[in-house]
Order: structure tokens, then C-alpha cells, then sequence
């Protein structure tokens, strides 16, 4: 299995109605709050505060995507 056969399963998967709605739930968005928060702290932390900015936007343009809020 290639990474376009990986890709294809994964947006197929992502474009599930049952899907959409799970990641559109409040369970979701707490639990993807908390991992976000955790990734952007780590990254936060690797890079020693040099990238806070970019990381911070990148953790709130990933929180759009997922949750209810």
C-alpha cells in the first residue's frame, strides 16, 4: 500500500458523514484541546520559545477543524 492508497483511505474515511459529526462533538473538541494544548507546549518547549507565535497559530487553525467550537 502506497501513501496515495494511505491518503485516499484517509480523506475517504474523513469525508464520512458519521465522521464529520463525531469531530463536530463537545467530546471531541475537549479531547482535541487537550492534545492540541499538549503538542504546542512540547513544541513550544523543543524550540525554546523561538516559534511561539507560529506554533500558537497553527495549534488554533487545527482547532477549527475539530470539536464544536
Amino acid at each position: 500500500m502506497g501513501l496515495d492508497d494511505i491518503t485516499k483511505k484517509a480523506k475517504d474515511f474523513l469525508d464520512d458523514n458519521k465522521v464529520k459529526d463525531a469531530l463536530k462533538s463537545e467530546k471531541a473538541e475537549d479531547v482535541s484541546d487537550k492534545i492540541l494544548d499538549g503538542v504546542a507546549d512540547a513544541a513550544q518547549k523543543v524550540t525554546g520559545g523561538k516559534f511561539d507565535e507560529q506554533i500558537e497559530n497553527a495549534r488554533e487553525q487545527a482547532d477549527k477543524h475539530v470539536g464544536d467550537q
